[in-house]
């Protein structure tokens, strides 16, 4: 902790003042132009569209400015200078200026795709030559969506990857998957690198503060980098592409290059934004009518004339025609987001550098002044030497989170609160308690949660060629988050009447910390011999991680001013004290063999190191090969008209896991809270295994990728399958042991397999308009093939051979009984009675059947306009699932409305009850965990959609406007509420923004 602290206080901020003097001497460099200059302005496009990073340079002159996203540039130059156009793959262009004002140019050349680029890690591969499953996604699509994190930017955009967030409230957390769960109960997260350096998204949060208002209490770490920074994000998926990360990418690796200068002349920017935020999709629920008649039938089922004089809703305590709708006043208020991000870039031959910066406010839909708040600060700096040997690239992000949220999600009160529920404050502007007959929502409201959280990131690459082909290189990498929760529930939360003091008063505190430093030499070489060419790449990896965390909790104040400071508190209660540590060792090898360019083979081995096994189980070998056939290279295929590329590539590989926390397989202990004569005694909460070994994982992919018509139709389909097996998960113990199961490496197996197609076009394309398409599409399939003494183990009641997964055993709904009313359920042990786990033996599948996108770009002029559509098949609990009986105190959805009332009604719903009925009470609780409360939640969504205008302003580099928008409309048949999320928690949000971006 002591090198981290180091680090974080010295190392970082010299190196930001090393970038600022930097920047002043380069800035100061710069000549002012010429007198008889003119501004010109145009675009850069080829057959298919704009194109983005093309240079626009001066002969003779070192004056070099780039396209923006939609083609488009803006350089000063004089009559009698010439104009250089040019992008990697494409043929150069030159112009002379003359008297023009504005020059178009279309640059030719089919070579572009051939000469793309993929980042595949430790090494770059152009991406027709590649042999492993790599997916890239540009700094344009992301940043022509309204999003806060990038993950965000990615959800439905790649193919085999499956992102759904947490919640609708900013500064949450995600699921992320990369083709599937492959264990149990270890991780399955993917590996995040950002500029080299492992970043670790593990939730800093406590479940105990943060987890009523974020699920998971998952605050995402990537929370804290600006998305606008991002230059590429490349999603590393099959073995072959994953096997240089060894064990770290077992699940995936999401590989995020932020954005570097460009030689030229210092350019400003600045963007602004403004974006109107609403709940997508609200519940139909009854209205005060509805319900009123709901109560009265319920009361009149179960015979009972008089209502109770706890019935306030109906029995004339409440008004009975008072309506209110409780998601409107909870969660319908609109919530705005301002965002300002200033970058600074340029540079030489020798040297470039870019300095950015961002700040962001988001409110949220809750009632009251609450507020998502996020500062961030970004440099990178390219350093070469005259003879372009040596190389250094420094990149930094500094990251400020601070998120005010009421301290729980009141989502779930707007849908059960009665419609006739009082009003919310007296005539005096106080909470209203209605006599003590219910419960204020907004006293709730009184309780607050806050979060402070804090992340930077460093890395430093070096290279050197030692000779021609060969290359040395070394990085350093250092990650640090840093979280403040805390949770404050006053006295004011309650009735006055009930007397409550400060004495009734709590504060919850989480301070967490992760840090983890990397170190990486590398030996990087070229061969060439005849029509052959070998790639060498040789490497290791040193990582430490520490993590630390202290949860608190604060009972009884003398007064709520001091209720902040836990040391006031009466009683103070340690909820969590963690500390621990991660160390990892890694060497690895990669050979990649071509041969005419045309027969490629990939071989990469890895030897893996991790202290989180015992002393004979630390180190294991993993490896891959990855094989690739460009047959449209062959001599009969080369002159074809209809086929501009085509590939066959297959890969095969082995890795492991060690995503099951620190130490695992050691015998460990907590204090038991109790006392004998005074002492504090320990309990043993783990046994020893010293055999708690690595998962394996091996995995196969076969495909085939083509492009046809001159590379305006491109297909890539792709079939993989992984199994995982030696699962990290419990072993029965005997209950003479003290232990119910011990931690240990099963005999299961776990498969997942799937197809996935992109398909992408250029419909029309001339001059002054094009039309582009893509289609994506993942068909994911997750199977436990095989789990020794399943019945008898913990995972019993939640894993069932032949199955997925995620899935579920509940009661099999069989329909309702004519006659009575009430929901009936399949006896599957034939005792005549529905209990417990003996009956829930239906088995619900949630995993999505497909998933994908399609993508629609249109360019006209200056006008760029684009939208993405996503979509998912797949069941979830619908609008019965975690309600209370209908016909009790608690409002329903209009789907109750087709209920029993007489003898041989067929109906959707039972009878509607009070709490007086034993029978249809128990049968509502066991509906709700049935095949009954599951619908089809399958939806398409209208995800994301960007209209920009390109503004022609003289002695403006560029001035673009912009309308963009993300989960517009959601076209589904699901009634409970969104189809994403579970309810009870904020659905997804519908965000319209409008900004512009200047250059100068």
């Amino acid at each position: 902790m002591k090198t981290i602290s180091l680090l974080r206080e010295v190392v970082v901020p010299g190196y930001i003042l090393f970038v600022l003097i930097t920047l002043c001497s380069l800035a100061s460099a710069q000549q002012p132009p010429q007198s008889n200059q003119s501004l010109i302005t145009g675009s850069v496009y080829d057959s298919v569209g704009p194109i983005l990073d093309a240079s626009v340079s001066i002969t003779g002159s070192d004056v070099v400015v780039y396209t923006s996203e939609d083609g488009s540039y803006a350089i000063s130059a004089s009559p009698s200078d010439v104009l250089v156009f040019a992008y990697p793959g494409y043929a150069t262009v030159e112009v002379l200026v003359g008297n023009q004002l504005v020059i178009d140019v279309e640059l030719s050349g089919s070579v572009a795709l051939e000469e793309a680029v993929i980042n595949a890690g430790y090494y770059t591969v152009k991406d027709r030559e590649r042999t492993g499953s790599i997916y890239k996604v540009t700094a344009t699509e992301i940043e022509n969506q309204p999003v806060n994190n990038v993950l965000d930017a990615l959800q439905g955009r790649v193919p085999g990857l499956e992102i759904i967030p947490s919640s609708g409230i900013a500064g949450g957390g995600y699921t992320v998957r990369i083709r599937g769960q492959n264990s149990i109960a270890a991780g399955n997260d993917p590996l995040y690198i950002v500029d080299g350096v492992p970043f670790n998204t593990a939730p800093l949060g406590s479940q105990s503060i943060s987890g009523t208002i974020l699920p998971r209490a998952d605050i995402n770490p990537l929370n804290t980098l600006d998305p606008s920074v991002i230059e590429s994000i490349e999603v590393l998926k099959d073995a072959d592409a994953t096997a240089i990360y060894g064990s770290r990418g077992a699940n995936g690796v999401i590989l995020i290059s932020t954005k570097k200068g460009k030689t030229g002349k210092t350019a400003f920017s600045a963007d602004f934004s403004t974006t109107v935020i609403a709940v997508t999709k609200m519940m139909d629920l009854l209205n005060t009518e509805q319900y009123i008649a709901m109560r009265q039938e319920a009361f009149a089922n179960n015979d009972i004339s008089t209502y109770p004089a706890t019935a306030y809703d109906i029995n004339g305590t409440w008004d009975t025609q008072r309506y209110t709708d409780w998601q409107k006043e909870f969660i319908g208020n609109p919530a705005f987001n301002n965002t300002l991000k200033f970058n600074l870039s340029g540079g030489n031959e020798f040297t470039r550098f870019t300095l950015g910066s961002s700040l962001m406010k988001e409110t949220t839909v809750f009632p009251f002044d609450y507020s998502y708040n996020r500062t961030t600060v970004f440099t990178s700096i390219q350093h070469f030497s005259k003879d372009k040997k040596f190389q250094l690239n420094l990149s930094a992000n500094y990251g400020l989170d601070n998120n005010h949220l009421p301290a729980s999600d009141i989502t779930s009160r707007a849908y059960i609160l009665p419609p006739n529920a009082p009003a919310l404050y007296t005539e005096n502007g106080e909470l209203n308690w209605e006599n003590s007959t219910w419960t204020n929502p907004y006293g709730d409201l009184q309780s607050t949660y806050r979060n402070n959280s804090r992340s930077i990131y460093f890395n430093s690459h070096l290279s050197y060629e030692i000779f021609r082909n060969w290359k040395v290189k070394t990085s350093f990498g250092y990650t640090n988050a840093l979280l403040n929760e805390t949770k404050a529930n006053p006295v004011t939360r309650f009735n006055p009447a009930w007397g409550l003091t400060s004495a009734s008063s709590n504060f919850f505190e989480n301070n967490s910390e992760n840090g983890s430093w990397l170190i990486e030499p590398q030996l990087e070489g070229k061969i060439n011999w005849g029509l052959s060419e070998f790639l060498i790449t040789v490497g290791s990896t040193i990582q430490d991680q520490s993590f630390s965390q202290t949860a608190v909790l604060g009972i009884g104040y003398p007064t709520d001013q001091l209720l902040s400071n836990i040391n006031a508190a009466n009683q103070v209660i340690y909820l969590n004290v963690d500390d621990r540590q991660y160390r990892y060792l890694a060497g690895y090898a990669r050979i990649n063999y071509s041969l005419m360019k045309r027969y490629i083979i990939n071989l990469t081995g890895r030897r893996d190191g991790s202290s989180r096994f015992g002393p004979g189980n630390r180190f294991a070998n993993f490896g891959a090969v990855g094989v690739a056939w460009i047959f449209s290279k062959e001599p009969f295929m080369e002159n074809s008209d209809f086929l501009s590329f085509g590939k066959l590539r297959a890969s095969y590989g082995s890795t492991g896991n060690d995503q099951i926390g620190d130490y695992q397989y050691l015998s460990t202990y907590s204090v038991n809270e109790s006392s004998y004569n005074g002492n504090i005694g320990l309990i043993p909460t783990r046994l020893y295994n010293p055999n708690f070994a690595w998962e394996k994982n091996t995995k196969t992919e076969a495909a085939i990728e083509i492009a046809l018509f001159q590379n305006k139709l491109q297909l890539d389909a792709a079939y993989y399958n992984s199994r995982s097996g030696n699962q990290l998960a419990g072993t029965p113990l005997p209950g003479t042991t003290g232990f119910s199961s011990i931690n240990s490496n099963m005999n299961a197996l776990v498969e997942n397999s799937g197809w996935e197609l992109s398909l992408s076009s250029t419909n029309l394309s001339s001059s002054d308009f094009t039309w582009s398409s893509e289609f994506q599409l993942t068909l994911p399939k997750t199977k436990l093939l095989a789990y020794d003494d399943l019945e008898n183990s913990t995972n019993a009641n939640y894993l069932e051979i032949g199955y997925p997964l995620n899935i579920i055993k509940i009661y099999e709904f069989t329909g309702i009984n004519p006659e009575t009313g009430i929901f009936t359920f399949k006896d599957f042990n034939g005792d005549g009675i529905i209990t417990g786990t003996d009956d829930r033996k239906y088995i619900a599948d949630f995993t999505p059947a497909f998933f994908g996108s399609l993508t629609n770009q249109f360019r006209y002029k200056r006008f760029n306009f684009d939208f993405t559509f996503h979509f998912v098949k797949k069941e979830a609990f619908n609008e019965f699932y975690n309600f209370a009986p209908a016909g009790t105190m608690s409002n329903q959805s209009t789907s109750v409305l087709n209920h029993w009332q007489n003898p041989g009604d067929n109906s959707t719903y039972q009878q509607f009850t009070t709490e007086n009925n034993s029978e249809a009470l128990q049968a509502q609780s066991q509906f709700a965990y049935s095949s009954g409360a599951i619908s089809d939640a399958s939806f398409i969504r209208l995800k994301t959609v960007n209209l920009s205008y390109q503004l022609p302003l003289p002695g403006i580099l560029n001035c673009l406007v912009y309308l963009q928008g993300q989960n517009l409309f959601t076209i589904t048949g699901f009634k409970g509420g969104d189809p994403e999320q579970m309810r009870g928690f904020l659905p997804p949000v519908r965000r319209i923004s409008i900004g512009a971006k200047i250059e100068l």
